[in-house]
């Protein structure tokens, strides 16, 4: 076919901070940009500006894979059939087309991190678009600290670079007129700006996922702060594997004063330097002003020696204490370990501190029943440190305490004091007790740990404990939002139940039976749907419910005698936490010590299915006591059956969700 050719003149790549801000919005901002061409240089790339290509692109069906857009050794433009059972790194299936194919688009720009060269992808499968076939506006844009593509005005991807192009100096850009029309190309890179937003009223949170195909809500941080509920969630798109695998996180934010009515404000901390990528931390108010504290994890992108870290230890092994480093300080050093942003209006509007305060890379910063400030050091550090200034000195009171949690969080309550380690970990002390008083729950089967990972417990204005995580879909690092409301029993255990507030929206109620049978089986008729039943207890008494038929239906079991619940793929025995098992996977696990089974009550199961993890979550909660939730990738319930012994189940209902 014939080609076209722009030929790119003045070719060197440097540093280069954007303005432009991610547009998998949802909620109540724009997620539609422009890009202002009016001041904007064409045909000839100065590359220490980065650079932007606006193209006229025209789909048609097609076969096989074909290059329309390239520039030797720096840039390929593809479209390529995916295999629709390939659900890894950029989970293409969530856009198939009408006959099952996975046709895509995608990108690849080689940069050259240290260690040598690497292509950079980024895609859309067309599926998603409203009309794959035809003409579209596309925009790739390089800016030095972020590699995207926009397709009809929309966010398609994005990833963080780490490294910068090679090109030869005289090189192409060569586009197939076949599919490709018009092309521009601008530099410097163009300013993407947001357009006004179509106001509209969104009224659920729960199972919130980011827009995109590719986007997840990672680890979650919270705090109710002046009437309103904070949600930080870390965007991950491609499961862990953004900037060449080393993470490219950093902390999006939703808050609501309801719980039905949510607002999604600027990213809390935007990555603007290519060094960047952020670790789990806490919301947490310092002199009345709302903060956040987070990790810089450098440490997975440069050597250690040329970090921060190895200057930060260095000045506590010889003070006893932590130093205060603006970045401005470090020299030739890239900042890494803690530091914080605070938001300039109480709500949102964040601004980065640019300091460090300490090396962990995972920090917790919290308030004791005493008020002291205290953190919880994870990653690239360890133990509990205390001080009297945010700033510091930080100062170490134990060094072995807490043994082990990734990401950790700590609330007290009725008289306890609790730390929550991250997927497994729970420990509890009486709140006047030391710190080596605190007991291992999760040792003991008692912890609370349902499929969510990596929970983030607050206190609302009433006097309620919530929690709130992400469940693990299709095996990939991140998923869809999950909160949960706490209950605390006399002996200072908690369980977990479904929040009011956050139920998923309904239809009206059709009840399926008023008595159920062993052996009875319900065609559900709709994809995603709330059930509740009732049951008189049982002292023996089991109950197994089948989602689904074939090869990718599951269980759902129920134990009276033993206290205990399980999903599995064929009923057989799984294990809980205290046995080995991993809840966070959210499959195939068992939660035991279940209380309130020696009374009538009732159990409601939400089944949500969505394209975009190709299956369905089951989220159950047990007598309003215990919950636990399930990923079945490939498992769209439209049967249920019972297998009842012992147990009276009757009133069976099931209500389609309303699709908002």
């Amino acid at each position: 076919m014939m080609k076209r050719y722009l030929l790119l003149l003045s070719l060197s790549f440097a540093v280069l901070a954007t303005a432009c801000e991610d547009g998998s919005k949802v909620l109540l901002r724009s997620d539609e940009v422009s890009f202002d061409t009016t001041a904007a240089t064409t045909s000839v790339i100065n590359a220490e500006d980065g650079f932007t290509i606006i193209s006229s692109i025209t789909l048609a069906d097609f076969e096989g894979d074909a290059e329309i857009m390239s520039i030797p050794g720096v840039l390929s433009v593809k479209l390529r059939q995916h295999s629709p059972k390939d659900i890894s790194k950029q989970n293409y299936p969530a856009g198939p087309m009408a006959d099952g194919r996975v046709p895509v688009l995608e990108a690849a720009l080689t940069l050259y991190p240290p260690e040598g060269a690497g292509q950079m992808t980024i895609g859309m499968p067309l599926g998603l678009l409203e009309s794959p076939w035809g003409r579209h506006n596309v925009v790739f844009q390089f800016t030095g600290v972020a590699w995207e593509m926009y397709i009809d005005g929309r966010l398609a991807d994005r990833d963080y670079a780490f490294g910068y192009p090679r090109p030869e100096v005289g090189a192409a850009l060569v586009w197939d007129h076949h599919y490709v029309g018009e092309v521009n190309l601008y530099s410097p890179c163009l300013e993407a700006t947001e357009l006004p937003a179509t106001k509209k009223e969104y009224k659920e949170a729960q199972y919130f996922n980011p827009r995109g195909h590719n986007a997840w809500v990672g680890d979650v941080a919270t705090i109710w702060h002046k009437g309103r509920y904070h949600v930080f969630y870390l965007l991950d798109r491609r499961g862990h594997q953004s900037k060449f695998g080393r993470g490219g996180h950093y902390f999006e934010h939703l808050s609501t004063p309801d719980f039905r009515h949510w607002t999604e404000h600027e990213a809390a901390t935007p990555i603007e330097e290519q060094w960047e990528t952020f670790g789990t931390g806490v919301p947490f108010v310092w002199h009345d002003s709302l903060m956040i504290s987070y990790g810089m994890h450098t440490s997975r992108l440069y050597p250690y020696e040329q970090t921060a870290s190895p200057r930060e230890w260095a000045y506590i092994r010889e003070h006893g204490c932590s130093e205060v480093i603006p970045f401005e300080a470090l020299d030739s050093l890239v900042p890494s370990g803690c530091t914080f942003s605070v938001s300039r209006d109480g709500i949102g509007n964040f601004e980065k501190s640019r300091i460090i305060i300490h090396p962990s890379e995972n920090p917790t910063i919290y308030y004791d029943h005493d008020g002291r400030l205290c953190m919880l050091a994870n990653y690239a550090s360890r133990g509990t440190w205390t001080a009297e200034d945010l700033r510091g000195p930080w100062t170490c009171i134990s060094e072995d305490f807490p043994p082990g949690g990734d990401c950790t969080f700590f609330f007290n309550w009725g008289g306890w004091e609790y730390i929550v380690g991250g997927f497994t970990n729970m420990w509890r002390k009486p709140l006047e007790a030391g710190i080596d008083a605190y007991e291992d729950l999760a040792a003991q089967g008692l912890d609370f740990y349902d499929g969510l990972c990596v929970p983030s417990i607050c206190r609302i204005d009433d006097g309620r404990y919530l929690s709130a995580g992400w469940v693990r879909v299709n095996g990939h690092w991140g998923g869809p939002l999950v909160v949960r409301e706490l209950i605390q029993y006399p002996d200072g255990v908690i369980g977990t139940r479904f929040m009011p507030e956050m139920m998923p929206l309904t239809y009206s109620a059709r009840r399926l039976a008023k008595r159920i049978g062993n052996g009875d089986r319900f065609e559900t008729g709709c994809r995603s749907f709330m059930l509740t039943f009732n049951v008189e207890p049982a002292a023996d008494g089991t109950l197994s419910l089948h989602f689904g038929r074939g090869e990718r239906s599951c269980q759902w079991n129920l134990d009276a005698a033993e206290c205990r619940a399980q999903f599995s793929d064929d009923g057989s025995r799984q294990m809980s936490l205290r046995e080995g098992g991993l809840p966070y996977n959210a499959w195939n696990y068992a939660i035991e010590n279940i209380r309130g089974l020696e009374e009538p009550f009732e159990v409601r199961i939400i089944v949500k299915g969505e394209p975009k993890w190709g299956g369905s979550l089951i989220d159950v909660e047990i007598a309003g006591q215990r919950t636990m939730i399930d990923d079945r990738y490939g498992l769209s319930v439209d049967e249920l059956a019972f297998d009842v012994q012992g147990f009276n189940v009757r009133n069976l209902r099931l209500a389609p969700l309303r699709n908002l």
